[in-house]
């Protein structure tokens, strides 16, 4: 999963950073709180982990503005040394999902972020996955339409499964490339528009069969139900 961390201070990037890549997510790190506002209306992501105090922008005003001006907004860890009583309460009426108190272990962080994750994500847990007439066989990457197989690449799978399992929610074309491609340094966006539009084509991805995959104008893509 991509997971933004917001902390001015670098040392606990570095520990947060580390203990999402040991749990297989990737870390999107900012030191500026000022930075996250931009990048939340512009993009997307799985989680945000956020420290309470720091210039400009504490965490609570973060998820705050997440919660009134994101749509869906993503789940929020508040991870502060704060530890009273009334900060947790606010923060959690605020909007957090959940709080940490500094310092904590990394095993306890990442069972945390992982619990939330599962709360939260739309994942299929079994071998096979239905919506409408699509159906995943997820053990095999297979798709079948109306009972019929459609032929599918790996990448083209991962592709439409991701659209499919967060069905109504916007996603970024940098959120997408991280996903299914993990490294974008190489990447061009020709490639993700080739791959939307070949899973288009191939799964028919239109009114008669009850979902239209649309292009949200400078932003990246939307898999809705019709």
């Amino acid at each position: 999963m991509r997971i933004g961390v917001v902390d001015d201070d670098e040392a606990s990037i570095t520990f947060i950073s580390q203990v999402l890549a040991a749990g297989g997510h990737s870390c999107v790190p900012f030191t500026r709180s000022t930075d996250v506002l931009p990048a939340l209306r512009d993009d997307t992501f799985d989680l945000l982990i956020l420290d309470w105090t720091m210039p400009e922008l504490s965490g609570i005003e973060i998820v705050a503005w997440a919660r009134a001006n994101i749509d869906p907004s993503p789940p929020i860890i508040m991870l502060t040394s704060r530890s009273d009583k009334e900060d947790i309460a606010a923060a959690l009426n605020a909007g957090a999902d959940d709080f940490i108190v500094k310092p904590e272990s990394a095993i306890v962080i990442s069972a945390r972020v992982d619990a939330l994750l599962r709360r939260s994500q739309v994942v299929p847990r079994q071998d096979e996955q239905a919506f409408g007439p699509y159906r995943f066989d997820l053990r095999n990457e297979r798709v079948s339409l109306y009972g019929a197989d459609v032929m599918l690449t790996g990448k083209e799978f991962a592709l439409a499964l991701l659209f499919f399992t967060n069905l109504h929610k916007p996603l970024s074309r940098r959120y997408i490339m991280a996903r299914i491609w993990k490294s974008m340094a190489d990447l061009s966006t020709r490639t993700l528009d080739m791959h939307v539009s070949r899973i288009r084509a191939k799964l028919k991805l239109c009114a008669d069969n009850g979902h239209r995959l649309e292009t949200v104008f400078g932003y990246g893509y939307r898999l809705e139900t019709c």
